[in-house]
């Protein structure tokens, strides 16, 4: 009876600690969740990032220009057999399919992610500045030359 008891209080413990260290990846970059604003002239950015299950992030990332959505695109932040993977899908582009960034860096407050095949971006990241304060940089090679571009976004919701 007692190898009963200690088998099945190391089997609930083992199996406690395997459930806890699923998407920890994920969890530990909650931190993007909530609408994110960058204002230019050119118009406004946002980042609408929610979760809606336990291994994903999901967003959706507009730009308007006065009453017209010239680009949307819907974001998923999934952990796949440990590893966070950034998936993209732009309608028009790539047959409709997703585009999959796999993380290359990845520290408390910046997320980098890199697909050398895309066509642009090729590196995509996420840095958090504050609380209420994120920067999106989006780089790469287009047209032969090497562009970045930088997003500063506030959260406001």
């Amino acid at each position: 009876m007692r190898q009963f008891i200690l088998f099945s209080s190391l089997s609930l413990l083992l199996f406690s600690c395997t459930t806890t260290s699923k998407n920890e990846k994920l969890k530990a970059n909650e931190w993007l969740i909530g609408q994110w604003e960058n204002t230019s002239e050119e118009g406004i950015l946002t980042e609408n990032w929610t979760k809606p299950n336990d291994s994903t992030l999901a967003a959706g990332s507009f730009f308007i220009k006065e009453k017209d959505t010239l680009h949307f695109e819907a974001i998923r932040l999934v952990e796949k057999e440990g590893e966070l993977v950034y998936e993209t899908t732009i309608k028009g582009q790539n047959n409709d399919k997703p585009i999959l960034f796999p993380l290359i860096s990845e520290t408390e407050n910046e997320l980098v992610f890199e697909n050398l095949q895309n066509d642009y971006p090729q590196k995509i990241k996420y840095q958090r500045n504050s609380k209420t304060v994120i920067t999106i940089a989006i780089s790469g090679t287009q047209a032969k030359k090497v562009v970045s571009e930088q997003f500063k976004m506030t959260k406001v919701k």
